[in-house]
């Protein structure tokens, strides 16, 4: 009987698990993070939440990340209190919902080759804008809505098949 718990315990946490934890974003798909590419018109087709994780792939030694502030964004310098992130393969986890700013710290690459990317990341279940449709925000709120329910309802019942 524990382990039939146990099963329907996993089965429920397999289920729910994949709407808990975030996306993982490869910044710029395929492409990754390099010179003369539209890092905005990439984001803009995505929807950025805290947990997320960017990964930014790219050849080690041509490139780097800067995690920047809006003003040291615009001015492509790197801030004095940051670190470059150089491994070719750099990880973040958007911890915290607001604007972000990535840059490649390089030699020209952020100013003129473009190598930038500005994201707005939501908190967990905030809706994303620009204002939808009101039958795409209906058609939202009843998915997210639903996922909610399904989520309370399938740990209420875990929670009843452990108890007995």
């Amino acid at each position: 009987m524990a382990s039939y718990k146990l099963f329907v315990i996993l089965a429920i946490a397999a289920i729910i698990a994949p709407s808990v934890l975030g996306k993982d974003h490869i910044v710029g798909d395929e492409t990754g993070w390099t010179t003369n590419f539209d890092y905005q018109a990439w984001a803009k087709a995505k929807e950025f939440r805290v947990g997320d994780r960017l990964i930014f792939n790219y050849p080690e030694g041509s490139h780097n990340v800067i995690r920047a502030d809006g003003a040291s964004f615009k001015q492509c310098m790197k801030p004095s209190n940051v670190e470059a992130l150089t491994s070719g393969s750099d990880a973040i986890t958007l911890a915290t919902p607001g604007k972000k700013w990535y840059f490649c710290g390089f030699p020209n690459h952020c100013d003129v080759g473009n190598q930038k990317l500005t994201i707005t990341v939501l908190a967990q279940g905030e809706v994303s804008s620009p204002a939808p449709s009101p039958s795409d925000l209906q058609s939202a709120a009843t998915a997210r809505t639903g996922s909610v329910y399904f989520e309370m309802m399938a740990l209420m019942v875990a929670f009843l098949i452990f108890l007995q």
